[in-house]
């Protein structure tokens, strides 16, 4: 998957013009590259559209037209567009009650490093997370994190074939998974191996 250029992008004034239809069509795809484990955690799989959507979404609010800003948000979100051999996702801890995330937190230090994704017929894949900066403290993990998962050439022809994809968190305060996900989610997250 290649990874985004200027060329890409529409201008502040183009993006505005087809900003609705735009989002229609990032918000359609992202809808089976969402996957839910348990009511609190959810693995939201990035690509080069939502990359794509993101960047401009940043210029549009932050109204950057010059080309070093705009080179700055390339740069920020081109290493969350898969390579060919991974899947790239932004991992959410998720709690409406501020207590409650609070309390969560402080237990689910290095949650990160126990989410898995598993081809069928093979070893599960450990997430390789937040490879920008540290996100977690002595005191509690961020309700956000950035996570990669590596696969070999045989898990990526496995899944291109067909093979089912599990996928799930083992840490002592929440465990939870999704065996397998389902053919819709499965079939978007194939397109991102090369």
């Amino acid at each position: 998957m290649s990874k985004l250029e200027r060329s890409d992008l529409m201008s502040l004034e183009e993006y505005a013009k087809q900003r609705t239809v735009f989002r229609d069509k990032v918000l359609a795809h992202k809808k089976n590259r969402h996957i839910s484990l348990g009511d609190h955690a959810t693995l939201y799989f990035e690509d080069r559209l939502t990359m794509q959507y993101q960047v401009q979404e940043m210029l549009r609010v932050e109204r950057i037209f010059e080309e070093e800003g705009i080179m700055e948000e390339l740069n920020a979100y081109n290493p969350l567009i898969p390579d060919g051999t991974n899947l790239k996702a932004t991992f959410m801890i998720e709690y409406t009650d501020e207590d409650e995330r609070r309390e969560a937190l402080s237990k689910m230090i290095g949650i990160e490093d126990k989410v898995w994704v598993q081809v069928e017929g093979f070893d599960k894949v450990y997430a390789i997370a937040d490879e920008d900066l540290e996100r977690d403290t002595e005191e509690k993990t961020s309700s956000v994190h950035f996570l990669r998962f590596e696969f070999n050439d045989e898990m990526v022809q496995a899944a291109k074939q067909g093979a089912n994809i599990a996928m799930g968190i083992e840490h002592p305060a929440y465990t939870q998974s999704q065996n397998p996900i389902s053919a819709e989610s499965c079939s978007s997250l194939v397109a991102d191996f090369a």
